[in-house]
């Protein structure tokens, strides 16, 4: 309930020292009750459930110390502060080795204890956020793979029900790393062909080259190194789900011949004189507005109005910031499970960084973000020193034609920079972004790949 007071369980065998901490404590503004030694606190606590507790060391029946081993096994979470008045440096590591909050030592410094027990409540309340975040998660905090609770997930949602019932057709549009993958993976799970395979392909990731055969299939001898013949993805997705992705990339010419299958379901393998017939749902996605790629010349209008008998636009991050806790508390769980480490929740300052930043990259730049904070947090929590250096010194946008780079700037990030926003001034259009930059397409590509965009 709001506004409870935080409960201390304050454990010393000498009155005195109890009168005068307790004056303290509900000074400033803390719930007091007090144990005269190690053993009535841990009976205390079962009942009083403190959120903190501060104990002596030196007691008799049971030490502070013991005390702390006990607490540490029933409730690790519970910050635990030590005093004594027989300090030693062997003592302290001890105390801090086996979880202890702090370490003080008498005549105590009420001014220090009252800055370490605001640190512990505020550790108190981060854990009861994170807690909070956890358990919506637990309770399924979006839709299948797709994790966010905003009123503009929860419509993109309604509409992937609306739809995955269906055979039609879908046109899944957003920017890089928003998760149209996902979207096209639960249309598949929610469809009756489920139980049949779902199969991926990026077009803009394969040499043109190579495309038609990865799509269609080739017969041996095909061409120069064709020694086998292989199936296609239209052939490995059949009864089930292909979902093309980044379809504005695929060569026009290659594009009528897709818009053949989707007229009569019916494919050629490359270099094959039979045609056969495949049962598939073609899904695709573009980072591109469709209508501006079709405009531009590199999606097929006819192609575009096949596809597009079902659209689905997945919101950039920056639209649904209301969402970046509850991501970044599932990549939290998910990256100490990667890597078997014990982070329960970020900084409030970092959280804030989080939500202040722009996300060029949306979902799939906040997860790498939050892998590397999680590697790097030294503890239960993500400070905002642990964040990516472009997270805590983000570029300033002066006007829609120039960006300012802070001082001390790499040259890989400003690179990075360049490219990202000359991608945005061009729509998401690789090609275009290639031209203006002087840069070939294939580098652009790369270069996306390894900032995570693909």
């Amino acid at each position: 309930m709001a506004g409870t007071p935080t409960k201390i369980l304050l454990v010393d065998d000498d009155p005195d020292t109890q009168d005068i901490m307790q004056i303290h404590l509900q000074q400033w503004g803390y719930q007091v009750r007090i144990a005269s030694n190690g053993t009535e606190a841990r009976d205390l606590a079962d009942t009083y459930n403190p959120d903190i507790v501060i104990s002596d060391v030196v007691m008799p029946e049971l030490s502070g110390l013991e005390l702390l081993r006990c607490f540490q096994s029933s409730d690790p979470g519970r910050p635990v502060i030590l005093v004594t008045g027989y300090s030693s440096v062997d003592m302290a590591v001890e105390a801090m080795k086996q979880g202890a909050q702090d370490f003080l030592t008498k005549p105590l410094d009420y001014s220090k204890l009252k800055s370490i027990l605001e640190a512990a409540r505020g550790d108190l309340k981060l854990r009861k956020e994170s807690q909070k975040l956890s358990f919506q998660l637990e309770r399924g905090a979006g839709f299948g793979p797709l994790v966010g609770r905003s009123r503009l997930m929860k419509e993109l949602y309604k509409l992937i029900k609306v739809v995955a019932g269906s055979e039609a057709p879908v046109l899944i549009s957003g920017e890089s790393g928003t998760g149209k993958e996902l979207v096209a993976r639960s249309l598949h799970e929610l469809s009756a062909r489920s139980n049949e395979p779902f199969f991926a392909i990026n077009t803009a990731a394969i040499p043109q080259e190579l495309i038609e055969s990865e799509i269609f299939g080739h017969e041996r001898g095909a061409f120069t190194g064709a020694t086998a013949e292989r199936p296609g993805c239209f052939e490995l997705s059949n009864r089930g789900t292909l979902f093309l992705d980044e379809i504005a990339e695929m060569p026009v010419l290659l594009q009528s011949k897709l818009l053949r299958v989707l007229e009569d379901g019916r494919i050629r393998r490359l270099g094959g004189a039979e045609e056969f017939n495949v049962d598939v749902r073609v899904i695709a996605a573009t980072n591109q507005n469709p209508r501006q790629a079709v405009e531009n010349g590199s999606l097929r209008e006819d192609l575009y109005f096949r596809l597009n008998v079902f659209p689905l636009v997945v919101p950039p991050l920056r639209e649904h910031k209301e969402d970046i806790p509850l991501l970044a508390q599932y990549f939290i769980r998910e990256f100490n499970q990667k890597h078997s480490l014990h982070v329960e929740a970020l900084r409030e300052g970092a959280l804030k960084m989080l939500s202040d930043y722009s996300w060029p990259g949306n979902v799939r730049e906040l997860k790498n973000a939050m892998e590397r904070a999680v590697i790097m947090a030294r503890g239960n929590w993500i400070e905002s020193t642990q964040l990516p250096p472009y997270i805590q010194n983000p570029i300033v946008e002066e006007d829609t034609s120039s960006f300012v780079l802070p001082a001390g700037v790499s040259a890989a990030r400003a690179q990075k920079e360049l490219i990202l926003r000359t991608l945005k001034k061009a729509g998401n259009n690789k090609a275009e972004a290639a031209r203006q930059l002087g840069l070939d397409f294939k580098t652009i590509v790369k270069k996306l790949k390894s900032y995570g965009i693909h």
